[in-house]
């Protein structure tokens, strides 16, 4: 049985995470503030410390750094009124779990307390090499933990797009991620992937390159090649016999949501270009 610690007075966040069907089992509590969340801390075991999403993101970042020198195993999930590009790239190199912003969604808390929960082995699972704020290189360790992480971080760091876009456009950076992680890696939390994010005036840049062989895309039949939902159906099922995760639907949404989808001679490198309307 784990403890989640939540900061602040949102009463309703706490109720979330105590009638969430995953946190069953697990202790859920409240303090009012920084300080006393440290007083917890230096007492007392905690798993998970939820942010108050009232405070400052300075604030929160030095109550982050704290709790990481106070309980190294803790895992912190960082709410904020507002995140810079700048704030994104600061909680990744503290190693915070997981950051979201004003108005939070307490179910998506609750699921990534969860996960946070059952999760062991994470810390150095995102390792900055280029954090600017037109463009982020990162290199990510082999896992659905990891893939769910740094989407969510991302989520934040393209956070001036709007939300219906940025949605579809994480959902297809997740799903050529887990590709990569899936026929790069084969799921082997020792390989890691590279991910490059970038932006310019007129387009956002996903580069993901991961550590394999690389694929025939003539001949991989469990790949859907085109929009078309009978294709996508055939590649499902032709996937599903091999023992593969299901991607069909997920390759037909990357095609719908980004313009350009290029790929290396080799097949381990895919560029995702989404352009963006100038008013």
């Amino acid at each position: 049985m784990g403890t989640v610690l939540v900061i602040g007075s949102d009463e309703g966040l706490a109720k979330t995470l105590r009638e969430s069907p995953s946190l069953q089992g697990h202790t859920v509590d409240v303090c009012r503030g920084a300080v006393e969340a440290l007083k917890e801390a230096r007492f007392r075991s905690l798993d998970v410390v939820v942010t108050d999403s009232a405070r400052p993101v300075s604030g929160a970042m030095a109550l982050v750094d704290e709790l990481n020198r106070l309980r190294p195993g803790v895992r912190t999930i960082l709410l904020a009124p507002a995140l810079t590009d700048a704030d994104v790239v600061t909680a990744l190199r503290a190693e915070v779990f997981a950051c979201f912003t004003a108005p939070v969604n307490p179910l998506e808390i609750a699921d990534m307390a969860a996960t946070a929960l059952k999760t062991q082995d994470w810390r150095h699972g995102i390792e900055v090499v280029s954090g600017l704020p037109t463009w982020m290189t990162l290199r990510v360790a082999c896992g659905m933990v990891s893939a769910d992480r740094i989407t969510r971080f991302l989520t934040e760091w393209e956070s001036a797009l709007p939300e219906d876009q940025r949605d579809l456009l994480m959902t297809a950076f997740r799903e050529m991620l887990l590709n990569a992680m899936e026929h790069g890696a084969g799921f082997d939390p020792g390989q890691v992937i590279e991910v490059t994010a970038a932006r310019t005036d007129r387009a956002i840049i996903f580069h993901i390159r991961d550590p394999g062989n690389g694929f025939n895309r003539e001949a991989l039949s469990h790949a859907a090649k085109t929009n078309d939902p009978d294709s996508v159906m055939t590649a499902m099922e032709n996937r599903e016999a091999a023992g593969l995760r299901s991607g069909g639907f997920g390759m037909l949404i990357v095609r719908q949501v980004v313009d350009e989808m290029v790929y290396n001679e080799r097949g381990n490198e895919v560029l995702l270009i989404k352009h963006l309307k100038k008013e």
